[in-house]
């Protein structure tokens, strides 16, 4: 594999300044007065909004730290840092400087990795949100890309974040291919926006990213899916870590944090528009792109606890790590910590399991959003109407998609979406006793009406 990185993690986390723990106390005479917590989070990756930007903009977390302040008191702070990827946070908190953190699994993964290798061990206490298929994660192409499925990848060009679950997605994907993923494609170590303005520039061919970067491309027409993640059906998600010295000194914060976070996921399963309108207000993304994600029928689903699922997911991407260098060993038991977010959602009901996605239609001017039991409804409903978004799950994976990004499928009076062409193509293939055909959206909501 030829690979063009940036400076290897471990190197850059090694030249982190090492300084003080966080939690910052200002002393007084009968102890600390004023206390800063300091959260790093990911605006711009909208699978973590619940212990990130949405709770930022809610002022949750605020609102439990004013009110222990007053029992205590004491003056809590809350210092947000935004980030574009879950390196950096991993470096200043083994560094210090962060308390609570939220990034992807893989990232987790290296987050607990390098917290034990320089003694600043760290532990996963929650999760923002999950796709038990593996949905979060999309390989995209140029909009005229020739190229149909991840087998025209051998040879090519393709970005990515090493270290991150969309590389791991990517590495998985190709040896399913039949690639060597180490030197059967020509990978570019890239952040997400360099990795899109390649794409957009034709200098890589395919672009493997996570949420919210797959979405956004191909909603504003600069990329088309090209493998959906979700084809793996191993379990994706992003979850919060913290700085285990910080959670045995501050165990009440921790706690705060994570009630924060509950009602931050109360607020986003029961005002799903408005969560994704203030989202989009405080990162500039288009609330089309975060429904889609988000939504009620979204990508995404929002549930702070540590499903066994997703666990049994996290021991099973460590190898995919240790094969690229980037990790040694993690005890995935040892790294988790349910214990604070038992205590903090105390008496709480417990969310109930992500359903299978519907077709959904948001019309313009409307804060609520409409669902369908099938694609052809949601295109009847859809036609002549003032649409500001339509959304249909593929129909075998169930990952929700725009619906004029989707590749249709009409089947006799059945009409089904896809979310990649090599999708659509396999349904056909598989159905060809049937009169399966591939259309497009227009022939599509033509056959619906």
């Amino acid at each position: 594999m030829r690979t063009k990185a940036v400076a290897p993690l471990a190197l850059l986390l090694l030249l982190a300044p090492l300084v003080t723990a966080c939690g910052g106390d200002a002393e007084g005479a009968s102890g600390p007065k004023t206390v800063t917590v300091t959260v790093g989070y990911q605006s711009k990756t909208i699978n973590t909004v619940t212990a990130g930007t949405l709770l930022r903009s809610l002022g949750h977390f605020e609102q439990e730290l004013a009110a222990r302040g007053k029992r205590d008191g004491v003056t809590y702070k809350v210092e947000w840092q935004d980030y574009a990827t879950g390196a950096p946070i991993t470096a200043q908190m083994t560094a210090g400087k962060i308390d609570i953190g939220s990034m992807g699994d893989f990232p987790l993964l290296i987050n607990a990795a390098r917290g034990k290798e320089l003694k600043q061990p760290t532990r996963l206490v929650s999760v923002t949100g999950y796709n038990l298929r593996g949905g979060l994660n999309t390989v995209v192409t140029a909009p005229g890309s020739k190229l149909e499925s991840l087998a025209d990848l051998r040879g090519k060009k393709v970005s990515t974040s090493v270290g991150s679950a969309a590389d791991g997605t990517l590495v998985r994907a190709l040896r399913r291919a039949g690639i060597d993923p180490s030197s059967g494609i020509e990978k570019l170590n890239q952040q997400p926006s360099v990795g899109a303005s390649a794409l957009q520039a034709g200098s890589v061919d395919a672009l493997s990213q996570f949420v919210a970067w797959p979405g956004q491309l191909a909603y504003e027409g600069r990329a088309k899916a090209l493998y959906d993640g979700a084809e793996l059906n191993l379990p994706t998600f992003h979850g919060v870590t913290v700085r285990e010295r910080f959670a045995k000194e501050r165990p009440g914060v921790l706690e705060d944090f994570l009630r924060a976070q509950r009602k931050a996921t109360d607020h986003l399963r029961t005002e799903p528009v408005a969560a994704a309108e203030a989202v989009a207000k405080e990162t500039g993304l288009p609330a089309e792109v975060v429904y889609l994600y988000n939504g009620a029928n979204g990508i995404a689903t929002f549930d702070p606890a540590l499903r066994p699922e997703l666990i049994d997911a996290l021991k099973q991407d460590v190898p995919v790590l240790k094969d690229a260098g980037l990790v040694p060993d993690v005890d995935v038991d040892a790294f988790v910590d349910a214990k604070p977010l038992e205590r903090a959602a105390e008496g709480g009901q417990p969310y109930p399991v992500a359903a299978a996605a519907r077709s959904e239609l948001w019309l313009k001017g409307q804060t609520r959003t409409q669902s369908f039991d099938s694609p052809r409804e949601l295109l009847k409903a859809a036609r002549g109407a003032d649409v500001r978004a339509a959304y249909v799950p593929d129909a075998v994976t169930g990952t929700l998609w725009f619906a004029d990004k989707a590749v249709w499928v009409a089947e006799g009076p059945e009409l089904r979406a896809f979310v990649t062409p090599a999708g659509a193509k396999a349904y056909v293939d598989a159905h060809q006793g049937s009169g399966a055909r591939i259309v497009g959206f227009a022939e599509a909501g033509a056959l619906a009406s």
